[in-house]
C-alpha cells in the first residue's frame, strides 16, 4: 500500500467517486463529538488566514486524519471509482462541510469562490452514468436518501431528521453566523473576505492522509489493524520524548531533569480522563493546551499541541531544560487551581466557573493569573480579574447568552494582561470586558439580568449543577460575616417550594380557571420558588401542603412543608422562607422572593456601570421597548416599519393582555423566518439594542416574557394593559 498526504482539492478536484461498501455502518457522527470540534478547527485556520501576518507566514495545515481506499477497475472514459475501506465518516463529513461552505458563499461571498468549491462536491452531469454519479462520495445504502437531501438541489421528502441533513444544516448555520458577525467576535474583514478565507482553508489548508491499497493487499486485515484499540500516545508523551531528546543533545543531565521536574507528570492523576463538555480528555493534555495558549497568547487547537510545542522549543530562544522547568512549575500551579479550597476566591472561581458552569476554556487566563506570586501581582488584582471574569460568565449563562466565543475572548484577555503586566492585571481584565460590545461578548448589565430572571423558568433552563451553584452562592451571602463561617454544603438537591405537581394539594383556589392555572404553572420553575435541601429531606417534602393545618385537613400524616424546613434545614435560605411566610406561599410571595434573590445575584456578581454609545444598556422598560434607559414613557403602540412589521401589526390588533405562542407561530405571524439567535439566545427577545424583533414587539406595545428556548415558546404580555 502507498501513503500520501493530500488536500481536499487534490482528493476531490478530479472526476472521482468514493463509494462506501454496503456492509459498512451508517453515518453516526454527531454535533458534540465531531461536527462542532471540526468546525472550530476549520474556523480557527480561516481566522489565522485573516490575520495580516498570514501573507508572509501562512498557518500550518490542519490534519483531519486518515482514509484507506481501494482502487476499482473501471473502463476508460468513465468516472474513476475508489472503494472506501476506512474513513467513510470523515470523507462524508468533509463533503457536507464543503457543500455548506459553497452554499454560504453562494449567498454571501465573492462570485468566483462558488465555482471553486462546486468542482469539489460535484462531478459534471454530462459524464455521469446516472444521477448518483454527480456526487463525489456515495454512502452506504441506508444513508443515500439523507445524503441526496443534504447535498442535492432537489428536495427528498422524509429526511428532515437524517444526521447527514442535520450535519449540513449545522455547518451552514455556523458558517453563515460567523461570516455575518458584525461585532468583535470575528477578525476584521467583510463577509466576502471572511468566506474567501474559509474557501482557501477548506480547499488548501486541510490535509488527509490517504492510504491507497495495491493489488494483493488484504483490505479486511488492514482495516482491522488500523482500528485495533491499543493504548494511544498522548500529546504529552510526544512532548516529553522531544524535550528529553533535545535536552540530551544540549548536554543536560536528563536523569536529574526527570527526577526534579517531569516525574510528577507521569503519575496516574495527570493521565486521568477529565470531562470537558460532553467529551473526556486526559488532564495532562488539557494542561498543555492551556499552557501553550497562555504562553503563545493565541488559540491552540487540541490536535496541534505537539506541533506548537515543537515550534516553541525551536524558536523560543530557550533550552529544553529551562522550558521543562517552566512547564513543571506551571503544572504545579495548574494542579493548585483544581485543589484550591472552597473558602478562597480562587477555589470558588474554579468550583463555579470550571466545574458548575463547565467552562474549562478559561484555564489559560486562570493559569496566567495564578502563576505570579504576591511580589509581582497583588492579591487584590488577581481577585479583581477572577471576579470580573466570573461575573461575565455567570451573567451570560443565566441569560442563556452564547459563550461560544469565550475561547477567543480569553486570548484577547491574555494579550491585555500581558501588556498591562501582573501589577495591573485585574484592572486590565475588567477594562477589557467592559469595552466588549459584540453580542457574543457583551457583559450583561443589571437591568437586562433582572428582566430575564424575573420570569425565566430557571429550573428547566439550567443544569442541576448550575442551579445548585446559584443557590449555594446566595446561601453563602446570607450567612454573612458574623456567622460561624462554614460555607453552604455542596451536592444538595434543588427543591420546589410550590411543588411541580401543585394541582394535588396546592390548586383548589385556581382549578377551573385556565388563566389562573397558567399563572401558577408559570411560577413553579422561576428562581423565587426554588431552594436547597439535602437528599433525605427532599422526598419527605414532596407535594405536601405548606402549613400544618392544611396538611392535617387533607388527612396527610406529619407536618406541612414549612415546619419540616424550619425543623430540619440549617440553611438561611429556608429559615427566611419559613419565618417570613407562616400562613401561605403564593405567586405574589414567589415574585417578591425572586426580586430578593436577584438583588443578591447582582451583588455577588457585580458589573461596573457603563454608559455611552455602543453599549447594550437594557432596563426593564427597555425590554418592553423604551430604549436607552428611558423611563416613564407610555408603552402604547407606535408606528413601525421594520422587518417584523407583520408581527407588530398582529400584536397591535390583539385584545387580550397575555398571548403564549410557539416560535413557529411567531414566524408565521411575522411573515419572515426568525433569526438563529432567536432560537439560541434569550437576550434576543429581551434586549432592545440590535434586536429588530424586540423593537417590533416594543412598538406594538407588548413585551416578551417566559421565553423557553428548549420548548421554543414565548409569552407576550401587554406593556400597558390599562391602555
Amino acid at each position: 500500500m502507498q501513503s500520501n498526504t493530500y488536500s481536499p482539492t487534490a482528493i476531490f478536484g478530479s472526476h472521482t467517486r468514493y463509494v462506501v461498501p454496503l456492509f459498512q455502518r451508517p453515518y453516526v457522527w454527531n454535533r458534540d463529538e465531531q461536527w462542532e470540534p471540526l468546525w472550530q478547527d476549520v474556523r480557527s485556520v480561516a481566522e489565522r488566514l485573516l490575520e495580516p501576518q498570514a501573507v508572509t507566514a501562512p498557518p500550518a495545515p490542519h490534519f483531519l486524519g486518515a482514509v484507506v481506499l481501494d482502487q476499482q477497475s473501471i473502463p476508460t472514459g468513465y468516472i474513476a471509482v475508489r472503494r472506501v475501506i476506512d474513513g467513510q465518516q470523515r470523507l462524508t463529513t468533509l463533503q457536507l462541510l464543503l457543500d455548506a461552505v459553497r452554499r454560504a458563499v453562494q449567498a454571501h461571498g465573492f462570485p468566483a469562490d462558488e465555482p471553486a468549491l462546486r468542482i469539489l462536491v460535484r462531478n459534471e452531469a454530462q459524464i455521469a452514468g446516472d444521477a448518483s454519479e454527480i456526487f463525489k462520495v456515495w454512502p452506504t445504502d441506508r444513508d443515500r436518501d439523507g445524503f441526496r437531501a443534504a447535498m442535492g438541489e432537489d428536495e427528498v421528502p422524509g429526511q428532515e431528521d437524517s444526521p447527514l441533513v442535520r450535519a449540513h444544516g449545522f455547518f451552514f448555520e455556523e458558517i453563515t453566523r460567523w461570516a455575518l458577525d458584525d461585532g468583535e467576535g470575528v477578525p476584521g474583514g467583510s463577509p466576502q473576505e471572511r468566506l474567501n478565507a474559509l474557501v482557501r482553508t477548506v480547499r488548501d489548508h486541510l490535509r488527509l492522509v490517504v492510504i491507497d491499497l495495491e493489488p494483493g493487499d488484504n483490505a479486511q486485515v488492514i482495516f482491522e489493524t488500523l482500528n485495533h484499540r491499543g493504548s494511544p500516545l498522548l500529546a504529552a508523551d510526544l512532548i516529553k520524548n522531544l524535550l528529553f531528546q533535545v535536552a540530551e543533545q544540549q548536554g543536560a543531565d536528563v536523569e536529574r531533569l526527570y527526577r526534579d521536574h517531569w516525574a510528577p507528570l507521569d503519575g496516574d492523576r495527570w493521565r486521568e480522563e477529565v470531562s470537558q463538555g460532553r467529551r473526556k480528555r486526559p488532564r495532562i493534555d488539557m494542561f498543555f493546551q492551556a499552557w501553550l495558549t497562555m504562553r503563545l497568547r493565541r488559540e491552540v487547537l487540541q490536535d496541534r499541541l505537539f506541533v506548537e510545542f515543537r515550534e516553541l522549543l525551536a524558536t523560543g530562544g530557550t533550552t529544553a531544560a529551562a522550558l521543562m522547568e517552566e512547564v513543571a512549575a506551571d503544572a504545579r500551579v495548574y494542579q493548585g487551581m483544581v485543589d484550591a479550597p472552597y473558602d478562597s476566591v480562587e477555589g470558588l472561581f474554579h468550583y463555579r466557573v470550571v466545574r458548575a458552569l463547565d467552562t474549562a476554556v478559561v484555564a489559560p487566563l486562570q493559569l496566567w493569573l495564578m502563576r505570579w506570586d504576591g511580589s509581582d501581582m497583588p492579591e487584590e488584582q488577581r481577585h479583581l480579574a477572577l471576579g470580573a471574569l466570573e461575573s461575565w460568565i455567570v451573567r451570560r449563562s443565566l441569560c442563556r447568552a452564547t459563550v461560544k466565543d469565550i475561547n477567543r475572548l480569553v486570548v484577547v484577555l491574555l494579550r491585555a494582561v500581558h501588556e498591562a503586566g501582573p501589577a495591573q492585571a485585574g484592572k486590565a481584565v475588567r477594562r477589557e470586558l467592559e469595552r466588549q460590545t459584540a453580542s457574543s461578548r457583551y457583559w450583561i448589565d443589571d437591568d437586562q439580568l433582572r428582566t430575564i430572571l424575573r420570569t425565566a423558568p430557571l429550573y428547566r433552563q439550567l443544569t442541576r449543577p448550575r442551579m445548585r451553584m446559584l443557590l449555594e452562592a446566595v446561601e453563602d451571602t446570607l450567612r454573612g460575616p458574623w456567622g460561624e463561617g462554614q460555607p453552604c454544603p455542596r451536592q444538595l438537591t434543588v427543591e420546589h417550594v410550590m411543588p411541580q405537581q401543585w394541582d394535588e394539594h396546592w390548586g383548589e383556589d385556581v382549578l377551573g380557571d385556565p388563566e389562573a392555572e397558567q399563572a401558577r404553572e408559570d411560577h413553579v420553575h422561576v428562581l423565587g420558588n426554588l431552594t436547597l435541601v439535602n437528599d433525605r429531606l427532599n422526598p419527605a417534602l414532596s407535594n405536601r401542603p405548606w402549613t400544618d393545618e392544611t396538611t392535617a385537613a387533607r388527612g396527610i400524616n406529619g407536618k406541612g412543608k414549612r415546619s419540616l424546613l424550619l425543623e430540619h434545614s440549617t440553611l438561611k435560605l429556608n429559615a427566611l422562607l419559613a419565618v417570613g411566610h407562616e400562613k401561605e406561599w403564593t405567586e405574589a410571595d414567589i415574585d417578591r422572593r425572586t426580586e430578593e434573590l436577584i438583588d443578591h445575584i447582582v451583588r455577588i456578581w457585580p458589573r461596573p456601570e457603563q454608559e455611552g454609545p455602543g453599549t447594550a444598556v437594557v432596563t426593564e422598560n427597555t425590554a418592553v421597548g423604551e430604549g436607552h434607559g428611558a423611563s416613564g414613557r407610555n408603552a402604547a403602540a407606535v408606528d413601525h416599519h421594520g422587518k417584523y412589521r407583520g408581527l407588530w401589526r398582529w400584536l397591535r390588533d390583539q385584545e387580550q393582555s397575555r398571548i403564549p405562542m410557539g416560535f413557529s407561530k411567531v414566524a408565521e405571524v411575522a411573515g419572515v423566518p426568525l433569526p438563529d439567535s432567536a432560537y439560541n439566545h434569550m437576550p434576543h427577545w429581551y434586549s432592545y439594542e440590535g434586536s429588530a424583533l424586540c423593537r417590533a414587539i416594543r412598538d406594538a406595545g407588548w413585551r416578551a416574557t417566559k421565553v423557553d428556548l428548549d420548548a421554543r415558546t414565548v409569552c407576550f404580555v401587554r406593556s400597558d394593559p390599562e391602555g
